[in-house]
């Protein structure tokens, strides 16, 4: 499937963005473990502004742990903007979800 998402303008661009959010949250499909940090750094990178990405001691819990694998996947894609990570978000949902 052949996505032009530089044609879209903003509001069309976030319209998707946020059917593709709504069908990733809603559906059964099960994600690997990688994938969903791929939406969830995604998401957060077109959503907010600014982070702050701090590890402050070394992983020794399950919640720490999870907590450094989000911020590595936070930090890999701070080079993308708010409307690149919509964009990257939409096509990473329309490679496991049929909603476009």
């Amino acid at each position: 499937m052949s996505l032009d998402l530089d044609s879209l303008n903003d509001k069309s661009l976030e319209d998707l963005f946020q059917k593709a959010y709504k069908m990733v949250s809603e559906t059964t499909y099960v994600f690997k473990q990688d994938t969903l940090l791929l939406f969830y750094s995604y998401y957060k990178q077109a959503t907010l502004e600014n982070h702050t990405i701090r590890i402050t001691n070394v992983p020794v819990s399950g919640d720490e742990l999870v907590n450094a694998f989000k911020a590595n996947a936070l930090f890999q894609v701070r080079h993308l903007n708010r409307k690149e990570a919509k964009k990257h978000y939409i096509l990473l949902a329309s490679e496991y979800l049929d909603f476009v």
